[in-house]
Formats: C-alpha cells, sequence, structure tokens
C-alpha cells in the first residue's frame, strides 16, 4: 500500500523540543497515520526527516528558525486529519488562557521578569545552544544545557569560558539536576539533604537520588556535567568546578561522583580532586577498578551501594534466591537468554556490570567501557541511544517508544528473562508502567519472566504506588533497585545457560 507524506511549515516558530516529541508521539498514534514529526527546520534535522522518506519539497524549503510538521499516512484524508490536529495542538499551546503566567520569549524577556536568577536552562536545537550559552555566560548566568548535538569544540570554548567567570556549565546533553532542592529536567521529588552528586549521567543521578531518599537522607545539590565532560576531551572542566563548588558548600556533607570511566588523562585529576575536597567522598564509576581511584575515595560497584555507604544503612534485601527457583521452574527449557530494554543508559550500563561480574556475555548497542559487544545470546539496550530517537521522542517521554521491542522479546521462544526499567518524575511519561502492562498482559500465557524495577518516589506525579501496583496486576516481578533486578535477572539467566 502505498504513504501519503504531507509536510507543513510553519515559518518563524518555535516550541521546546520535548513538547514537539511528545506532540508527535500522539499524532503518530492517531488511526491510519504511520509516522509523525515535528522539528525545527534545521540543517540537522531536514537530515534526519529526509533520511526517514518524510520531507517533501514543502519542507525542504524550511529554515532554521522554521518549525516542520511531516505526516506520512496511509491515505490523504489521514494524512489531511493529522495537519488540522497538529495545528489545532500547537495553537491552543500558544494561547494563555486567564490567569496562565507571562511566559518570556527571550532570554532578556526571562531576565527583566526574573532580575535575580542566577541560573538558565536551554533546551533549543545544537545549532542555536551554542549561542544562547554564551549569551547567558556573558550575563553572570550558570547554565544548565539540556541540549544535544552540540559540537564537541564548541563544548570546551563554553567551559572553558564558564570556569573563566567563576560560572558553572552543566552539559551540555545534562538532562538532571538539583540545585538547592529544586530538580531540574528530569527529576524525582526527593527530600533536600546533605549529599552533595556530581553526575555525568542523568538516570544514574535519578536512580541515586531515589535510594538516597528510601535510607532517610537527601540531595543538597545534584550537577550533571554531560556525557563527555570526563572525557580526555573536555578535561573534565565541569566536574572540577563542581567538586570546588561542593568542597565550598556548607550544606554539603559527603560528595559522590556517579559516571562512567574518565579518561586516563583526566581520571587522575579528577579523582586526586575529589579525594582532596576535605570532605567524606564516594564514587561509583562504572568500569573502573579501585587501583584507579585515589586513597581517600570509596569505590562503589553500584549506585545501591554507593546509597548505602554513604548513610551507613541498607536498604531492602535482594529479592530472595527462593522466588529465582520457583521462576526458573516456571520457565521452559528452550528459554535462556536475557533481554534489556533500558529507558536509562546508566542503568543500562549498570545492568551490564551485573551480568558481566557474574561471567555471563552480553551483547549491546552501548557496551560497558573497555568490554566490546559480544555475539552472546544475552543483550542489553540502550533504548534512549541515538539510534532509537533520531526524529523521536526519548522513551522516558513516550514509553510506547518500548512497546514494539518488549512485545518482540516476549514473543521470543529463546528469551528467558526480560529486563526493564521505568523511571517516574518531572518530565517523564505519565503513565510508563501502562504502557508496560499492556504490552505484557497482551503476551502469551508461557511468556518470558519480566523483571522491572521502579525509579520514582511517593512526591513523584505519576503515584509511585499506582504505577507499582500496575506492573504487579500484570504479572511483573519488581525489584527493589536497577541492581537487584539485574542480579535477580541474573541468577535465571546462569541457571537456563549452565
Amino acid at each position: 500500500m502505498n504513504s501519503v507524506i504531507v509536510n507543513e511549515v510553519r515559518a518563524g516558530f518555535y516550541l521546546d523540543s520535548v513538547a514537539l516529541m511528545r506532540l508527535s508521539a500522539r499524532l503518530g498514534e492517531r488511526p491510519a497515520v504511520d509516522e509523525a514529526v515535528l522539528m525545527v527546520g534545521t540543517d540537522s534535522n531536514r537530515g534526519i526527516m529526509h533520511d526517514a522518506g518524510l520531507l517533501t519539497a514543502v519542507g525542504r524549503a524550511a529554515g532554521p528558525n522554521d518549525l516542520v510538521i511531516a505526516i506520512r499516512a496511509r491515505d490523504e484524508a489521514a494524512a489531511r486529519d493529522a495537519l488540522a490536529a497538529a495545528s489545532e495542538a500547537l495553537a491552543s499551546g500558544l494561547s494563555a488562557g486567564a490567569g496562565e503566567a507571562f511566559r518570556p520569549r527571550s532570554l532578556e524577556g526571562a531576565l527583566d521578569a526574573l532580575p535575580g536568577a542566577n541560573l538558565v536552562l536551554i533546551s533549543t536545537p545544537g545549532e542555536f545552544a551554542v549561542r544562547e550559552t554564551r549569551a547567558a555566560l556573558a550575563r553572570s548566568l550558570n547554565v544548565m544545557l539540556f541540549s544535544d548535538n552540540v559540537p564537541l569544540e564548541a563544548e570546551k570554548a563554553l567551559k572553558r569560558e564558564a570556569a573563566r567567570r567563576g560560572l558553572l556549565l552543566m552539559g551540555p546533553d545534562c538532562g538532571t539536576a538539583y540545585i538547592a532542592g529544586t530538580p531540574l529536567a528530569f527529576a524525582n521529588a526527593v527530600p533536600r539533604g546533605n549529599v552533595g552528586v556530581i553526575a555525568a549521567s542523568g538516570t544514574g543521578l535519578q536512580e541515586f537520588a531515589v535510594l538516597l531518599s528510601r535510607l532517610g537522607a537527601g540531595i543538597s545539590h545534584g550537577i550533571g556535567v554531560g556525557g563527555r565532560d570526563l572525557s580526555d576531551a573536555v578535561g573534565g572542566l565541569s566536574t572540577l568546578a563542581a567538586i570546588d563548588l561542593l568542597a565550598a558548600d556548607a550544606d554539603t556533607a559527603h560528595v559522590v561522583l556517579i559516571s562512567k570511566p574518565p579518561g586516563a588523562a583526566t581520571a587522575g585529576e579528577v579523582f586526586a580532586r575529589l579525594a582532596g575536597c576535605g570532605k567524606p567522598a564516594t564514587a561509583c564509576v562504572f568500569g573502573v577498578g579501585p587501583a584507579r581511584v585515589a586513597a581517600g575515595i570509596t569505590l562503589s560497584p553500584t549506585l545501591k551501594a554507593a546509597a548505602e555507604q554513604v548513610t551507613g544503612q541498607r536498604l531492602a534485601t535482594s529479592v530472595p534466591d527462593a522466588l529465582s527457583r520457583d521462576l526458573a521452574a516456571t520457565l521452559p527449557a528452550t528459554r535462556r537468554w536475557i533481554r534489556g530494554l533500558f529507558c536509562g543508559g546508566t542503568l543500562c550500563t549498570e545492568a551490564q556490570v551485573v551480568l558481566r561480574q557474574a561471567g555471563l556475555a552480553v551483547a549491546s548497542n552501548a557496551p560497558l567501557p573497555g568490554h566490546a559487544s559480544s555475539d552472546a545470546g544475552n543483550s542489553i539496550l540502550d533504548l534512549g541511544a541515538d539510534e532509537y530517537t533520531v526524529g523521536r521522542p526519548h522513551p522516558m517521554i513516550e514509553p510506547a517508544v518500548r512497546s514494539p521491542l518488549l512485545a518482540e522479546a516476549l514473543a521470543d521462544d529463546e528469551c528467558a528473562v526480560v529486563l526493564l526499567d521505568v523511571v517516574l518524575g518531572h518530565g517523564a511519561h505519565v503513565d510508563p508502567a501502562g504502557a508496560v502492562a499492556a504490552v505484557v498482559d497482551a503476551a502469551a500465557a508461557d511468556r518470558p519472566c519480566v523483571i522491572a524495577s521502579l525509579c520514582g518516589t511517593p512526591g513523584d506525579p505519576q503515584g509511585f504506588e499506582s504505577q507499582a501496583q500496575k506492573l504487579r496486576d500484570a504479572g511483573v516481578v519488581l525489584a527493589p533497585s536497577n541492581a537487584d533486578a539485574a542480579a535477580l535477572a541474573t541468577a535465571l539467566g546462569r541457571a537456563r545457560q549452565s
């Protein structure tokens, strides 16, 4: 059947990329609509739409300040109806209702409205993010740079400029932060406390903060630095600045670093600065052994272990061995492999650590640093990686992105365990557990075992207990943490693969 592709361009129109992704996902769910994408018409975005076969001559003529609406549908009527729905949604989003607060449309307007502000969150396409960050730094503003696709050289230049001005630049691609108790971007509702965290990871910071809250502790500040900051190319510029800030912060009693391994040249300086910060320090740096960490730093293998070490308390015990044996007994002998489908990149990495420490080989699109992806039957996928999110919402924003892969894993006769993360909090989908439960409920009765961790707190907008109950009602086994979920999956996998 031939598809109909239609484009519409809104000249001089801008809307936050997260809002555009949500609207794209809603339009894509309409009857007879195969795909819908709303993107700012930058060169890179038009290239993405062209490669996806969604661009017409109308869309190709768009400029970097325009919005492109691209629809692929099964007939002309469905395509036009989707365009009309997009127009209605965009119009309603721009119309401020009675009593709705004024929303500035520029940095200058925002500073006029809030002259005492000292931090700006920037979420624009990468092509514009560098310019906006320079403007913010020039006005003596600290920056949380949510945007990705910022060139490496530009990142280094911006971070040097921030350091010269005594400012903090979080990012680029910084998805989570807590500043003075205020959650920013993707973040859970956690109490304020005296633990300062530096994280080159959004979901790693979320999981740690959630586990810390379950132990009665809280975050003073959670500073995201971006995934490239600890590389030798960037040199840990934001991480070093963050260590100094937390060392001088009277409200911070313990400093924690969460990251994948730093570059070899950067590691020495970062660990030395952390060890010398004058406060107890913990590092959860996946793939790094004790030999690389400076004396005076406690190295934790998992986020759960880090939370326990910082507080001196124990979280709920792992899922009992008896449950592992009971689950294994229900699976046919043909089911052997573990399939991990993760929204969070760091949670994906942590799961690989647990599997590999147990001696299991793992294939992944985002292999643990220092370990090449193998051809193993076990696979752990990061669905937030570029190959799954180009032109599409991140699975934390739209969990239906994971649904086809979850259905495929549940129908795989060789799959014994499906391992999932479900992430709640500000910025996340309103019902991620419901999306998982719907797919699991539709699977055959002899499906694989589904094991999940639920990253959230009772204060999160989705409602922690109601989300947990949806998963339990669908027959999903809930573990106390991501590390525990991976450990249970590992126990099942080893029993089937031995």
